[in-house]
């Protein structure tokens, strides 16, 4: 009931009890007009010839009155020859309505020469907007949908599902996904990380990393089973919903050997391999981190005047003083000198063929030098062993 009802009657002439008797009658009984209850007749105040004024479009749960649906045909065939398009309304039928009558109310609208017309009988629907009974929607059962048997089930279906509301839900991929690999090398131990992805709706985009699978070059060791233990945890994390920040900035960092010296750029230094392997997952899928941790990121870029000036002179040198040739066999270990026999000219050429420095001579026996694992410096070759010139410590050797 909505506010006119009161303002209806006080226009019809009723008083303020009169209004108030006869709206406490239609919350308690749904409906304005006089109600049978127990083989007594409950009246509601109203007049019999103020009925009609409060007719509705459909019938109220306890009434047995409504607008025909000629009105609305009526009204709509009233309104039609002035307006150039069709008009937007809906008939409403009871829900005893036969074909005939809807039938009929398609003829008459044809007749009032209406160009459009929508037909609704009351309950035609399994679940409709409006309603004229009051349902229990605030809590609680009422005694006709106790019995209803899809109530019932209904009840147990909310029931259900409200117990699964505060449960983990596990998001699982697809049978065929993208995934993403990367190989690692890490003081010597080499590795690849595969990543499959969630579908990402956006195209062309990088989707977001549901699971992990990390494997070392070195099949059946301690740290490969390691690795594996740490990627079947990390993929039931990120399916079951866990940011990846929050694994980042858990694992990240983590010390334990094997540790040193990588070949990624943005990684230069790792811990662990946990700790290249987040801080990898983090560099590619969190936005914002790598412009946060990237190397020398907060070391400012100043101008240095005069530098690109003198880089271009120590780059355009004059041409006889960078000799060049195909061969590079013979070597002088001392300027003027000639270890081949040869004898020498000004170009710095010992029978027309270049001379390298001994450093360059004996380069390839560092390519295999490893790094010391107490400074992380380069070692070089001591006999049949390496040493570490930083902190001396010898590796190979007793």
């Amino acid at each position: 009931m909505n506010r006119t009802v009161s303002e209806a009657l006080r226009r019809l002439g009723y008083t303020e009890v009169q209004i108030k008797g006869i709206i406490a009658h239609i919350d308690q009984h749904d409906t304005i007009e006089d109600v049978e209850a127990n083989g007594a007749t409950i009246a509601s105040g109203l007049r019999p010839e103020h009925l009609s004024v409060f007719d509705c479009a459909f019938k109220a749960f306890k009434g047995k009155r409504s607008i025909h649906f000629l009105a609305h045909l009526k009204m709509m065939g009233a309104a039609q020859p002035f307006i150039s398009g069709a008009i937007s309304k809906t008939v409403n039928l009871p829900h005893e309505a036969t074909v005939q009558d809807i039938r009929d109310a398609y003829v008459q609208a044809w007749k009032m020469g209406l160009k459009c017309v929508a037909i609704y009988r009351d309950g035609s629907k399994r679940s409709q907007p409006l309603n004229t009974k009051k349902t229990n929607e605030g809590g609680g059962t009422t005694a006709t949908a106790a019995g209803d048997p899809r109530v019932t089930e209904l009840e147990g279906e909310v029931a259900r599902l409200r117990e699964q509301s505060g449960m983990p839900l596990r998001r699982r991929l697809p049978e065929t996904r993208a995934a993403l690999n990367h190989k690692f090398d890490l003081a010597g131990h080499e590795g690849y990380i595969t990543v499959g992805l969630f579908e990402c709706p956006q195209a062309n985009a990088l989707g977001q990393p549901g699971e992990l699978f990390i494997t070392m070059a070195k099949e059946g060791s301690t740290i490969g089973g390691l690795m594996d233990t740490i990627g079947a945890l990390t993929s039931m994390a990120l399916q079951y919903g866990v940011p990846l920040e929050s694994l980042v900035k858990k694992f990240a960092h983590q010390r334990f050997e094997p540790s040193g010296f990588t070949k990624n750029p943005d990684i230069r230094n790792a811990s662990s391999i946990t700790d290249y392997v987040f801080r990898w997952l983090a560099l590619t899928f969190v936005p914002g981190y790598r412009a946060a941790n990237a190397p020398d990121s907060k070391q400012p870029e100043l101008n240095m005047p005069g530098l690109v000036e003198e880089l271009k002179k120590n780059v355009n040198r004059p041409v006889r003083d960078l000799p060049l040739s195909d061969d590079t066999e013979v070597i002088a270990l001392k300027p003027g000198s000639d270890s081949g026999g040869g004898a020498r000219n000004g170009s710095g050429l010992v029978h027309g063929r270049a001379i390298r420095t001994l450093s360059d001579a004996i380069a390839h026996f560092q390519q295999d030098a490893p790094t010391c694992p107490n400074c992380g410096h380069v070692a070089v070759r001591n006999g049949a062993c390496y040493k570490c010139l930083n902190c001396g410590e010898s590796l190979g050797c007793s």
